[in-house]
Order: C-alpha cells, then sequence, then structure tokens
C-alpha cells in the first residue's frame, strides 16, 4: 500500500476505495490465504484465469539449494498446535476480526470522515485485538486531526469484542473492567499500576500502595483473571493448516546472497483474452457494463498481487542486509533492527511494513522463521533481545547443574560477556525461554 496513495484517500473525505482495501488485505495475507483468496476470485470473476504454478522452476531452485522446502504441495517446515474452539465461535462464522467489527461500524450510520478511519483503524487490529501505537502515530504524519482521531479509537474500542482496539494489555483489561456493571476499583487501580507486581504474587505490597487488605488485591486478582487478554482469539483459524509455508528463501546462489520470493505454490493469474475481446465487440450495453467491471476487479487483484510481492521482497532484503552475518553463518546472534527503522530506511509507512511482515515465514539454512523474529529493539551494550536470550540460554546451559546461578549471577556474568540488563530483565527472559528458577534447575 503507497502511503501517498493512503494520504490521498484521507484527504478526501478519508474514503477508502474497494481497491485500497483490497491492497491492504491481500498485502498481510498469509500464503494459504492468499492461495484460497485467488481461488475464490477466480471462481467469481470469469475474466480472471488461472494457469499451473511452474514446477520446473521450483525444482531448478531446490537443486541449488537442497534445504529448501514448503514450496509446492503438501511439502512444509513448521507445525502448529491445534488450539480449541472458543466459545461462540461457530455464531459469527468464522468471519475475520476485521470484517466482524466493519459489520459492526456499517450499523452505526457514522459520519463519512470518522466512518472512513473506523475502518482503517480496523484494519490495522492485530490477531489479538491490539492496537499499535506507531499506527496510530502514522495517521499525524497524514495531517488527521487529533481530535478525529481520538473520537475514531474511542468508537473502535466500543465495538466487540471487550477490549478491541487496545494499545497495550493494560489497557485492554481497562476497557472490559470498565463495561462491567459494578467495576471494581482496586481491579482498575491494578490494572493500570501494579500488573508486573500481580504477575509475581506480590500481594502485600500492591496491598500496602493501595491502602486495602491483601483479601481485596486477591479478589481483584480473580476479577482480572476473569478477563480476555487476547481479545482477538476468538477469530483465529480454528483449524490451523499442519504446516506452514515460507513465503520468501534467503539463500546463496552462484555465489551471492539473494532473497527469493516462494510464488511456487501460486498459480499464474492473467486476464482472459476471450472476455477482453467480448468487451470489445458486445453491441449490448448490460454485457459490457458486467465485463468493465470485472475486468477492473481483475486489474486490482493483479496490481494487488504484484505489489504485495514488491514489498515484501523489498522487507526481507532490507532483513537480509541487517542480519547479513546471521545468514552468512558468521553469527549466532541478530543485530538490533525495529520495524520502524526498516520502514524509514524502505520509505514506507511502519503499518504497511507491519503488514507485510505480519503471518509470514523466512526459510534460510538456519531453519524457518516468523519475519517478525528478525526485528528487536537493543538492550543496553547494543545487543538485540534474541542475541542477549541466547546468551542467557548459552550461560544456564553450561553451568553446573548443582550449583545453578541465580538471577543476580546471570546478570553480572551477562555484564561481563557485553550485556547489559536488569535483573528483572534476566528474570523476564529466563521465563521466556521456559527456564526455571535456580532452585527449580537444580540437580
Amino acid at each position: 500500500m503507497s502511503l501517498v496513495q493512503l494520504k490521498t484517500e484521507l484527504r478526501q473525505e478519508l474514503k477508502l476505495t474497494p481497491q485500497l482495501l483490497q491492497s491492504m488485505e491481500v498485502l498481510q495475507m498469509t500464503s494459504q490465504e492468499l492461495l484460497a483468496y485467488i481461488g475464490r476470485m477466480a471462481e467469481e470473476n470469469p475474466l480472471l484465469d488461472q494457469s499451473d504454478p511452474p514446477e520446473a522452476a521450483y525444482e531448478e531452485l531446490r537443486r541449488q539449494a537442497l534445504w529448501i522446502d514448503g514450496g509446492l504441495g503438501s511439502r512444509a517446515t513448521f507445525t502448529h498446535e491445534e488450539t480449541a474452539l472458543e466459545p461462540g465461535r461457530e455464531d459469527r462464522d468464522l468471519e475475520s476480526l476485521a470484517a466482524f467489527l466493519r459489520d459492526q461500524l456499517h450499523r452505526l450510520r457514522l459520519p463519512k470522515p470518522l466512518a472512513a478511519l473506523c475502518e482503517y483503524l480496523a484494519e490495522l487490529v492485530d490477531e489479538d485485538g491490539y492496537l499499535s501505537q506507531e499506527d496510530l502515530d502514522g495517521l499525524a504524519a497524514l495531517k488527521i486531526p487529533q481530535a478525529l482521531t481520538d473520537r475514531a479509537l474511542d468508537t473502535l474500542q466500543s465495538l466487540e469484542p471487550p477490549g478491541v482496539g487496545a494499545r497495550s494489555l493494560s489497557e485492554c483489561l481497562l476497557l472490559q473492567l470498565s463495561r462491567r456493571e459494578r467495576a471494581d476499583p482496586t481491579a482498575m487501580d491494578i490494572a493500570v499500576r501494579f500488573l508486573p507486581e500481580l504477575g509475581r504474587k506480590h500481594y502485600a505490597a500492591i496491598a500496602q500502595k493501595l491502602g486495602v487488605t491483601t483479601e481485596a488485591v486477591r479478589a481483584a486478582e480473580a476479577v482480572i483473571a476473569s478477563l480476555e487478554p487476547h481479545p482477538g482469539r476468538a477469530f483465529q483459524s480454528t483449524e490451523p493448516p499442519a504446516y506452514v509455508r515460507p513465503d520468501v528463501f534467503v539463500a546463496e546462489l552462484e555465489g551471492e546472497w539473494k532473497v527469493i520470493l516462494n510464488e511456487y505454490y501460486l498459480p499464474r493469474v492473467s486476464v482472459n483474452d476471450y472476455y477482453l475481446r467480448l468487451l470489445k465487440s458486445s453491441d449490448e450495453k448490460e454485457t459490457r457494463d458486467y465485463l468493465r467491471q470485472k475486468l477492473q476487479q481483475a486489474r486490482w487483484l493483479l496490481d494487488g498481487l504484484k505489489r504485495r510481492g514488491s514489498t515484501l521482497r523489498r522487507c526481507a532484503e532490507a532483513v537480509l542486509e541487517a542480519q547479513r552475518p546471521f545468514f552468512t553463518g558468521r553469527t549466532g546472534e541478530l543485530a538490533p533492527m525495529t520495524l520502524s527503522t526498516l520502514a524509514e530506511g524502505l520509505e514506507l509507512h511502519p503499518s504497511t511494513v507491519s503488514r507485510a511482515v505480519r503471518g509470514k515465514y523466512l526459510q534460510c539454512r538456519q531453519g524457518t522463521y516468523p519475519l517478525r523474529y528478525f526485528f528487536s529493539l537493543p538492550v543496553s551494550g547494543g545487543v538485540s533481545r534474541q542475541a542477549a536470550k541466547q546468551t542467557l540460554l548459552a550461560l544456564i546451559r553450561e553451568e553446573d547443574p548443582r550449583r545453578p546461578y541465580s538471577d543476580q549471577d546471570l546478570c553480572r556474568l551477562l555484564e561481563r560477556r557485553g550485556v547489559f540488563v536488569a535483573r528483572r530483565t534476566v528474570t523476564k527472559y529466563r521465563l521466556e525461554l521456559g527456564l526455571g528458577s535456580s532452585a527449580a534447575r537444580r540437580k
């Protein structure tokens, strides 16, 4: 999606055209979603032709890089865990969260500029139901009045499911608590100020700071535990694919490191010549109007596919350039790289990059990774979070199991290796790695 195009559309009564919406949807589709979408469009539009994907080209690529997999048929890599069907999911007919939000917005009959901005924000909501602050900040660059943005955000957050459109876990919980008839003030205070302390079960400390009893804190904890931290979860696929198909490959071919788009599973899409001739020769106005409409839709799809491929390739090439030592095998650590920095370097809006990498996978000789894996804020010392975690994991693997390191010990050892993080950060990283405390690791 072009930022210039979006800016133009938003300035024209903030109207999102069908073409722009389609381009946004195609950009953020996973490979499985895109394949299914092309199939549906071809069934509905007689001007769209499909031909078989280039299997010979894929096999030639595999000949040069034998580790490549996942291009055609059922060949793939990652397996997903099945998730239980969420209550009420069947009633929503498995529609997407964005579609569910748009349906509610249409029924509100909002003024055009507000409705258009609300629909735009609905498309930015991620699969968990959250909005990125980066996306909201980007509206200021589009000269959108702050008052209109605030009103659109309030409108979005008033929709179902409760908590949707939140910018943080704290805000998500507050939105849900505020809808209850008898909102628990203690629970609301904790959601705003003391979620980390609540996670560590520091009931007495929270009670002292709030001037309440520990029983009241425990009661508030039960209320918070009943909330949904992922409001979009009910709209996530209940039949996940057994495999993840890589969207891009990074490989050394003929002595040069390259990004290869994995389009080998996609049919070749083109405009049907017969119907083009019929459009030009038909004497019936109704037929011409119908074919003209379908031709426009076909061209929109082809343009959307081209934009998706181009944007994904540019993002992957930027990742390759930033993480070249990782891909070449010179290091197992990642360099710090943020989505905003990459977007700035590519002269793209951060929301465009966010859509492009959302749900996409990259396969290289080291394995298959979500594209988002390669984005990481630097910690003190200039290393990425992933690198800090890898160093932490290495330290724990090297420790004496009879005398495992405490988090404070690990903090000091990390510092000796140039990774400067606080003890609480060490604890956080350890938990994220699924590792127990020193007592739990002792043998």
